[in-house]
């Protein structure tokens, strides 16, 4: 086993390499970036991407790539532009920038924001509570509801109660979380209908003036509605997955031979079959909750405005603040590579018969 986690950290270099590699050099493809953005600030316009050509085709502003980010600086004294990109890094070749990048993420020194000249270590781990906050609620969430409700469908496969609660599976599977959370937004938070909940943030303004109790309620008030939408938009294939793990289980011989000694079904049920059917469910918990921070959680911070990881990096990346850019996106990489280490260690630990040495894994 010792063996097999140090090939998996070694094997986790390459990758976090090939990750950034790739990223770096598509970005530098990208239009606009940070001299774009001191330059559009400089001349007065608007260099938000989103809203750059806004104006008719007389007041858009020619856009500029990071590899020549003196387009669009027209009316700015060179020597100034040479100022501005020496600030940036810009003034160095492309292959020496990410060198150089590489250098300091390999001791986690992952600079300062281009645009904030905060430090992104910093900036990152003041956003990672809201970020791990929703992650693990709704993961907890997510098992909770999914595999008493997977086991209940197994258990009564084929009947009225299956063929109900896959309809809300089938719908839950079909439509993203992020649409929920809007359709919530507009009926619950003042949309178009109630105002129950609030729609930003994750605590109210006067949160340090309440007692710890009101503290707890503020805030557990503030996440009802992004928790909800990440939960429906994730709760469907867990269950499914729980559900079909258990049908194979009952299916099996050795349940049989359990019913046959006369023992009771809940004790077959709990007592036999729970166990091997729960492997893959309880082992997948690194890696769900992984993909709940990655996937859903990115889209519902920036809709509720809650600031996380995911609104910092859809912010930095609308901005082009490629030090918080790539930050966040190493941090995101390796997360997610040690919890899938930490994913298959768990199923050694559910299960002593896997033995990924004995496969040579």
């Amino acid at each position: 086993m010792i063996a097999y986690i140090l090939r998996r950290l070694l094997l986790m270099v390459p990758t976090l390499l090939g990750i950034i590699a790739i990223n770096f050099f598509i970005v530098q493809a990208a239009p606009g970036g940070p001299v774009d953005e001191v330059v559009a600030r400089l001349q007065g316009r608007d260099a938000d991407p989103t809203i750059r050509f806004s104006g008719g085709a007389e007041n858009r502003p020619t856009p500029s790539t990071s590899a020549d980010p003196s387009r669009g600086a027209r009316g700015i004294p060179p020597e100034l532009l040479e100022r501005i990109k020496k600030q940036y890094g810009f003034d160095r070749p492309v292959h020496e920038r990410f060198l150089r990048m590489l250098r300091d993420y390999l001791v986690f020194d992952l600079g300062e924001s281009l645009l904030s000249n905060q430090r992104v270590a910093d900036l990152i781990i003041s956003k990672l509570p809201v970020s791990i906050s929703l992650g693990l609620w709704t993961t907890l969430l997510v098992y909770l509801i999914s595999i008493p409700l997977g086991i209940a469908k197994a258990v009564r496969d084929g009947s009225r109660f299956d063929a109900a609660t896959s309809s809300i599976v089938i719908i839950g599977n079909a439509i993203p979380g992020f649409m929920f959370g809007l359709l919530l937004i507009v009926l619950f938070a003042g949309g178009s209908f109630w105002q129950i909940f609030p729609s930003t943030r994750l605590v109210s303004d006067n949160w340090a003036e309440l007692s710890w109790g009101g503290k707890i309620l503020d805030y557990l008030w503030h996440m009802v509605l992004p928790v909800t939408a990440m939960v429906i938009g994730g709760f469907a294939t867990l269950t499914l997955l729980t559900k079909n793990s258990f049908l194979d289980e009952i299916r099996k011989q050795y349940v049989q031979t359990a019913r046959a000694k006369g023992l009771a079904e809940r004790q077959v049920l709990y007592g036999h079959v729970f166990r091997n059917a729960m492997l893959i469910v309880i082992a997948g918990f690194p890696s769900a909750f992984i993909s709940i921070l990655f996937t859903e959680a990115l889209l519902i911070e920036v809709i509720f405005s809650l600031d996380g990881l995911g609104l910092l990096g859809f912010d930095a990346a609308l901005r082009r603040d490629y030090s918080v850019v790539f930050g966040t996106l190493w941090v995101f990489a390796l997360l997610g590579l040690i919890m899938g280490l930490i994913g298959d260690l768990m199923y050694a630990v559910v299960d002593p018969r896997i033995d990924f040495e004995a496969r040579n894994v």
